[in-house]
């Protein structure tokens, strides 16, 4: 699709227009500014500076903290065992520790007292 490029280091396809951001770069012309709908003028130094000074970066929160949390570790297990439980989709490891958990259930450690 024409003008919708992916730059380098981007994911995904961006909605913008990155031929005509190229276009305008190139042209060192002043950049079309609306008052009543741009937040700052892109023509005027000042204007740039402190409104990138007053920039705050916002983050998407990640992912909220567990009660109790998991330690990875690493395990050898068979291939058939890993392959059916990655066919079953996201959360296979979820899904590994609950079947480990069952296994726990019906077989409690039996503890010698001295």
């Amino acid at each position: 699709m024409k003008g919708m490029l992916t730059m380098p280091g981007l994911k995904k396809n961006s909605k913008t227009d990155w031929e005509r951001v190229q276009r305008n770069a190139a042209a060192d012309t002043p950049i079309a500014y609306d008052s009543d709908t741009d937040l700052y003028d892109p023509n005027d130094p000042a204007q740039v500076q402190n409104f990138f000074a007053s920039a705050k970066v916002v983050r998407k929160p990640g992912r909220p903290k567990a009660e109790t949390t998991k330690i990875p570790t690493a395990i050898r297990l068979s291939s058939d065992v890993v392959e059916y439980f990655k066919s079953t989709g996201a959360g296979w490891q979820s899904r590994i520790d609950a079947a480990l958990r069952d296994w726990m259930a019906g077989h409690p450690l039996k503890r010698e007292i001295f």
